[in-house]
C-alpha cells in the first residue's frame, strides 16, 4: 500500500471520527432521554473537581463560569501538555467544563441520552431533539491528533444550537 493510499485511509478515518457525534443526532428519534441520575451528577462533579484541581495546581487559575476565562484555561492545559491526547478521563473532564459553558450560554440542560450506540451524557436544547455531546468533543479530536483549539470547538458547537434560539428584542 503506497503512502497516498495510507494518507487517504487516514483522512477518511479522521473525517468519520469527527462526524460520528453529528450522526448520532440524526437518530435522536430512536433515543431514550432521561434526567441525570445521582451517580451521573456525582461523576460529573468529580470530573469538574479533577480538572479544576489540575488548573489550580499547574496554572494557578480557576474555572469561574466565564467563557473567555474557562476556554483559555482549557486551551492552556492542552498547550502546556498538562493534559495529553492519551488522557481520556482528563479530556472528557474538560468536555464537561465546556458543556457547562454551552449549557449556560444556550439555555441547555444535561440529560442522559441512550441509543443503540450506548449511554452518554448530553446537552439538550429545551424539549427538542437537538443535542450536543460536549463530553467527547475535545477527547475525540485530540485522540486522533486533531489540534483544533478549544474556543473553535466551542464556537462550532454553539453554532449548531444558536440558530434555534429565540430572537432577542432590542435592548
Amino acid at each position: 500500500m503506497g503512502m497516498n493510499n495510507i494518507r487517504s485511509h487516514i483522512t477518511v478515518l479522521l473525517t468519520l471520527a469527527l462526524l460520528l457525534p453529528a450522526l448520532r443526532v440524526a437518530a435522536a428519534g430512536e433515543a431514550r432521554i432521561s434526567e441525570l441520575s445521582y451517580l451521573d451528577r456525582q461523576y460529573m462533579s468529580q470530573q469538574r473537581e479533577l480538572i479544576g484541581d489540575l488548573a489550580a495546581l499547574e496554572l494557578g487559575r480557576r474555572f469561574n463560569g466565564n467563557a473567555d476565562n474557562d476556554l483559555e484555561i482549557l486551551q492552556l492545559l492542552l498547550d502546556r501538555h498538562l493534559v495529553r491526547s492519551d488522557q481520556t478521563r482528563e479530556l472528557q473532564a474538560m468536555g464537561i467544563i465546556m458543556g457547562d459553558l454551552l449549557a449556560a450560554d444556550l439555555g441547555m440542560d444535561w440529560v442522559v441520552y441512550e441509543d443503540s450506540q450506548g449511554r452518554s451524557r448530553a446537552l439538550r436544547y429545551r424539549q427538542s431533539d437537538e443535542y450536543l455531546f460536549p463530553v467527547t468533543m475535545i477527547s475525540r479530536r485530540r485522540e486522533v491528533g486533531n489540534q483544533t483549539p478549544v474556543p473553535v470547538i466551542y464556537q462550532k458547537a454553539r453554532g449548531i444550537i444558536a440558530p434555534l434560539l429565540p430572537a432577542q428584542p432590542f435592548q
